[in-house]
């Protein structure tokens, strides 16, 4: 079993972190094999960003993402270069807040729109949080990463004081995510 995931987005949406963040917690208390990379724009805010995070219950040999299994757009821009990429009946997650044109996305019929950055205003007042929203909704949508997996890890890698916002911003995604498969 090989998973290839792409979180995208702009710059300064917490994707870098999502990806590591994602990645840890599969490792640590999934046991399965995990690679994380990462690229971002020239910008370190509002370029684009990307965590390619490849799982596998294998030896990973080869790292780079060539047709992911599940994508999360939270931009257009994120869904214009890397929708149209996806595997046939992949797993598209995007963030309703920034996403509008689904056409870039021709062979999955396997799309669900979030708002991820609202529920994230909503639940915790930060804009800042949608990457663990985000994470909640992946979680619970592709089954990769257990919620008890995911809670370990952020309460663990969140800064001190912050446990508690990150998880009620994981457990928005989480409910959204419960809702869309009802």
């Amino acid at each position: 079993m090989r998973k290839e995931i792409v979180l995208s987005g702009y710059g300064g949406q917490g994707l870098l972190m999502a990806g590591v963040l994602l990645g840890e917690a599969i490792a640590l208390y999934e046991s399965m094999n995990v690679t994380q990379n990462q690229s971002y724009g020239v910008q370190a805010r509002g370029g684009t960003s990307r965590s390619e995070v490849v799982i596998s219950d294998e030896e990973i040999n080869y790292a780079e993402i060539e047709e992911p299994d599940i994508l999360l757009a939270m931009s257009q821009s994120a869904l214009n270069e890397y929708g149209p990429k996806v595997k046939d009946n992949a797993l598209v997650i995007v963030d309703s807040s920034f996403v509008e044109d689904m056409s870039p996305v021709k062979n999955t019929r396997n799309i669900h729109r979030i708002p991820i950055t609202e529920i994230s205003r909503d639940r915790t007042g930060k804009a800042m949080l949608a990457n663990v929203v985000a994470l909640g909704a992946l979680s619970t949508l592709s089954r990769v990463v257990s919620k008890d997996s995911l809670e370990k890890e952020i309460a663990k890698r969140a800064p001190t004081g912050t446990e508690e916002i990150n998880l009620r911003a994981l457990a928005g995604g989480i409910t959204e995510a419960e809702k869309l498969l009802k």
